[in-house]
């Protein structure tokens, strides 16, 4: 699914250039659980907007599905993404002003998916993430939990090959961290790539594989021994 080769991404300032992704080369299969880990500021978060075309490589190569993404403009990174990637985030970045059925009908009014579908594609998958009892609910009125629930089926509900989660637990207790975790590994089994930033080792306990990242590089990966690439 994911091949990235001797990719790096350098910010640059009049006055400083900072190396955020050195240099790294990694493959992803199609029903992979990979993690990312690493202290604040290694290029966690970088790697993973590259990987999720919200922002270019600097050098390097990088293809999705076969196709080259690295250098592409936004217009075009935006057109791959779409439908075959979904986004969880630490913050859920739920819109307040939308309900809970709303929220997840979102990514598919970009897609211009009929309102009949729209209405049965967002039930299932609100019923499946155990939350259809909220659908009139706004955010603000769910537990973090919820909202994170709320945050999983919005990234579901297009059925996309790939999920990237960026510390998605970080704002939740352990119980709820726990559901979270289980409905990412629920779908990994059902069938989709997913690639996960944390700092917790539990949760990083769920992929089938883990990097480490220091300095913007690739130190160490370690596979479960139960999966083999």
């Amino acid at each position: 699914m994911i091949s990235i080769q001797h990719l790096s991404k350098v910010f640059q300032t009049e006055e400083i250039e900072t190396i955020a992704i050195n240099n790294i080369s990694l493959n992803v299969d199609t029903g992979d659980f990979l993690a990312i880990m690493g202290p604040s500021g290694c290029g966690k978060s970088t790697l993973l907007n590259i990987l999720g075309m919200l922002d270019g490589a600097t050098t390097g190569e990088y293809y999705f599905d076969d196709e080259e993404i690295a250098r592409a403009n936004e217009r075009e990174r935006a057109r791959l993404r779409k439908g075959k990637i979904g986004f969880v985030f630490q913050s859920f970045n739920l819109i307040d002003e939308l309900t809970v059925f709303e929220n997840v009908e979102l990514p598919l009014l970009y897609l211009k998916v009929s309102p009949a579908d729209r209405k049965a594609q967002v039930e299932h998958v609100l019923e499946k993430m155990n939350i259809s009892h909220r659908r009139n609910h706004f955010p603000q009125q769910l537990s973090g939990g919820q909202q994170q629930r709320v945050a999983i089926a919005r990234a579901v509900v297009s059925n996309p090959a790939l999920i990237l989660a960026d510390e998605p637990t970080g704002n939740l207790d352990s119980e709820n961290g726990e559901e979270v975790m289980k409905l990412l590994k629920e779908l990994n089994e059902a069938g989709t790539t997913i690639i996960m930033v944390t700092h917790s080792p539990h949760d990083a306990s769920y992929a089938h594989r883990t990097i480490n990242l220091f300095d913007g590089t690739i130190i160490t990966e370690n596979v479960k021994e139960t999966f083999h690439i």
